[in-house]
């Protein structure tokens, strides 16, 4: 008998499929997986299916093709169904998930006011309930893989990379190693003694790659950026900084240097290939020249942008003119369809709609910047980001049996404009069902949550958080109060 992997009741007047979720084991044997739709880095196919293996795809092409080389393999088909790569978060910060919704109407920089101060008082505790929550929403929301940008806390990387573990999902740990955190340029030897045991690390975990970061260029000295890249470049790791995100940022470097802050990480040598630039909103044509010529990579964080950015990242000019890139969310939140959302629409009310541009990057463009183009900029395109032979079984499971996508007539489109989070009936990374409709199969994410809940008012009461924005029910009222004759 067939197996569908619905789980939605069948619609009024349909007769019932045979409807079996995907569990734990049933991908510890092999088997034919044959969805509707297959995306592909070319595109979406149909007709195709693929092969799992040791957490590996072992074979992608046509079904009959498969089923000839793999008799002895039962096929499960999967109607209405697209099986795709698992998305990528090119630029996350995962021990910052106890105060996402703190920085809602706040101005930029924050991470000044909230996020050093809330991630400077958090313990191992602390650091993995909230990378593992951080983790549990970017798995719902279809990634795969996160590329952490290090955190502040001196409690160590070991409990981040325990909670990603134990959550399921691929990740890029980085260390920071900022040497000028104040006035004060500390000593360079022990920062760069962790840097490369943090490299050396991890070297039998399937699912994390170590990376060195500085915060952004200001808070460490040109030698210091030159090691770090060094030795990224050198262990074929990458290398993370947030670059030309402020405009307060880009004038400090410019009366410090005397070059804005990509122009300024040229000079010394800590921009090329190992390179990865969190944001790069602000930048001018030769700033797009020097990233596309010395081969750095950006992550484009376009809801980053709009929640407290001063411009949005120019992101189809810079892929025009070969830059690398892949999509972030900056932490603001793990939800990929959305992401894909957000990337078109914040290139065409930024830039398109003033030049006539009515498809700015024509859909395609946007899913690759999640995929295959984002595992490239993470370090990891030997790895992962499409379904391809070889490479890691990373994917998801979409329902297209939804009314948003009937009918359907550009899938790529499609999954850029209309497709939704909760289409995802399966999260599979390595080869390991992770997520069955949006919840983990093999451990108790309700536990997590009142975990999180029971010490989350603490944590945050107990961190030198300063707010300019107060809440919003809090600002409706002195607004009220301000119309009535009250002093605002």
């Amino acid at each position: 008998m067939t197996q569908s992997f619905r789980s939605h009741p069948a619609w009024p007047g349909e007769t019932p499929s045979s409807s079996a979720p995907l569990r734990p084991g049933d991908l510890a044997a092999p088997h034919i997986l044959a969805p509707e739709w297959l995306l592909l880095r070319q595109g979406a196919v149909r007709g195709h299916a693929v092969v799992v293996e040791d957490g590996c795809f072992t074979a992608v092409g046509r079904v009959a093709d498969i089923e000839a080389r793999y008799p002895a393999l039962q096929t499960r088909p999967l109607p209405r169904t697209l099986l795709m790569p698992g998305m990528i978060d090119t630029h996350h910060h995962l021990t910052q998930s106890f105060g996402k919704s703190l920085v809602f109407g706040e101005p930029s920089e924050i991470f000044r006011r909230i996020w050093v101060p809330l991630e400077g008082s958090l313990k191992a505790e602390h650091l993995y309930l909230s990378s593992k929550l951080a983790a549990l929403e970017a798995l719902r929301g279809g990634f795969t893989t996160v590329v952490d940008a290090g955190t502040r806390s001196d409690a160590g990387l070991d409990a981040i990379a325990r909670a990603v573990s134990d959550a399921g999902i691929r990740c890029v740990l980085g260390l920071i190693c900022n040497d000028r955190p104040g006035a004060d340029t500390l000593d360079a030897g022990p920062i760069l003694r962790r840097a490369a045991a943090h490299l050396g690390q991890y070297e039998t975990n399937r699912l994390v790659t170590p990376s060195l970061a500085i915060s952004i260029p200001e808070v460490a000295s040109d030698a210091m950026l030159q090691h770090v890249y060094r030795m990224c470049a050198e262990a074929g790791r990458v290398f993370q900084t947030h670059a030309n995100e402020h405009l307060v940022a880009v004038e400090r470097s410019l009366n410090v240097c005397g070059a804005r802050p990509i122009e300024h990480l040229a000079a010394i040598g800590a921009l090329g290939p190992a390179a990865l630039l969190a944001h790069a909103t602000l930048v001018t044509p030769r700033e797009i020249r020097l990233l596309a010529d010395t081969g750095t990579a950006v992550a484009y964080n376009p809801v980053a942008s709009a929640w407290k950015g001063n411009a949005v990242a120019p992101a189809e000019t810079m892929a025009t003119f070969g830059v690398r890139l892949g999509l972030g969310t900056d932490g603001t939140r793990s939800d990929g369809f959305r992401l894909l959302d957000y990337a078109e629409a914040a290139q065409r009310f930024a830039f398109g709609i003033g030049v006539g541009d009515s498809s700015c990057g024509a859909g395609w463009r946007w899913v690759d910047m999640a995929t295959h183009g984002a595992a490239a900029v993470a370090g990891l395109g030997a790895l992962t980001g499409e379904i391809a032979q070889g490479k890691r079984a990373d994917f998801l499971l979409v329902d297209l049996d939804v009314p948003e996508l009937a009918p359907s007539w550009d899938l790529t489109w499609e999954l850029v404009r209309l497709a939704n989070r909760d289409q995802i009936r399966a999260v599979v990374v390595d080869g390991q069902l992770r997520l069955w409709d949006g919840w983990p199969v093999d451990w108790d994410a309700r536990a997590l949550l009142r975990d999180i809940r029971a010490m989350a008012d603490d944590t945050i009461a107990g961190a030198p958080i300063r707010k300019l924005h107060e809440a919003a029910d809090l600002h409706r009222a002195r607004h009220a109060r301000a119309g009535t004759g009250a002093r605002a």
